[in-house]
């Protein structure tokens, strides 16, 4: 099979543990966009954060982010899809929340985190920050008037988060409430998050909305993960494959399991199926 398009995860398939990005990786991607294949980034991330990854690939096509809510062509600046959460749904997700007394609670745009808390110094995106200029940098509003925050944002946030530690149950309950509303997407990329889209809106559809606009067909792509929100995508692509450290939901839907993102499991499943057969 001559395969056109590989979307790749990024935390737990790309990046290992320190959120780096293995030399290897890097030879087998930049060998497969030489090839002619386009290589996207296919992330629950914010947009800026998958941009600069992106960059750090030589990838100048297409980003996936947030889910699925936001597509973009790097190249052409073009925004592709984009899908926001209505007013009506944000104060839902929040009463539910509340409901449940999870107090992590935060909105995305494609490059800038809201949040009615603080969030610590180590978290993911301050690190990053601290290495990257201004303008790659993401944008933090914390400790502020959520209600009023979304008046100021409608329109333009696209996904919502609930972060819990230490009561999972809580967790747990609020995504099984927050499933039964057939306008609300709700999946979870880590075991202590759910992060709630707009129905309709999932790494699988963004996947194929963009394989259409490329004209290339399902049984040509390739998508890699290892978390429940890769899921839809590891069942749309023609060759599914999951991490060695992926959970095993997404073993068992995967047509083919790689090595680990500590060992480099992104470049030899490359290595595997473009360089291999070829």
């Amino acid at each position: 099979m001559k395969y056109k398009l590989i979307c790749i995860d990024m935390d737990g398939t790309l990046l290992n543990s320190k959120h780096e990005i293995s030399e290897f990786n890097k030879e087998m991607i930049k060998k497969a966009m030489e090839k002619g294949i386009v290589v996207a980034i296919t992330t629950g991330r914010l947009y800026m954060s998958a941009l600069v990854h992106s960059e750090l690939l030589g990838i100048e096509t297409y980003v996936i982010s947030s889910n699925g809510c936001y597509i973009k062509n790097i190249k052409s600046d073009e925004v592709i899809y984009e899908s926001t959460l209505t007013k009506e749904q944000y104060y839902r997700i929040k009463e539910i929340g509340e409901k449940h007394k999870l107090n992590r609670l935060y909105y995305n745009t494609f490059d800038t985190v809201i949040s009615g808390v603080k969030f610590p110094e180590d978290y993911a995106y301050k690190v990053s920050n601290e290495i990257l200029p201004e303008e790659k940098r993401i944008k933090f509003l914390e400790e502020v008037n959520l209600d009023e925050i979304y008046d100021e944002y409608d329109g333009k946030i696209l996904k919502s988060i609930f972060i819990e530690e230490e009561y999972i149950d809580r967790l747990s309950k609020a995504k099984e409430e927050l499933r039964t509303f057939e306008d609300l997407e709700v999946v979870s990329s880590w075991p202590n998050n759910v992060e709630i889209m707009p129905a309709g809106t999932s790494k699988g559809e963004a996947v194929k909305r963009l394989a259409e606009i490329l004209k290339i067909k399902p049984e040509e792509v390739i998508c890699m993960g290892d978390s429940e929100n890769d899921l839809s995508m590891i069942k749309y692509a023609g060759l599914g494959i999951a991490m060695g450290n992926a959970i095993d939901l997404i073993k068992e839907n995967a047509n083919y399991i790689t090595d680990t993102n500590e060992n480099s499991g992104v470049g030899k499943a490359i290595e595997k199926f473009i360089f291999s057969n070829s």
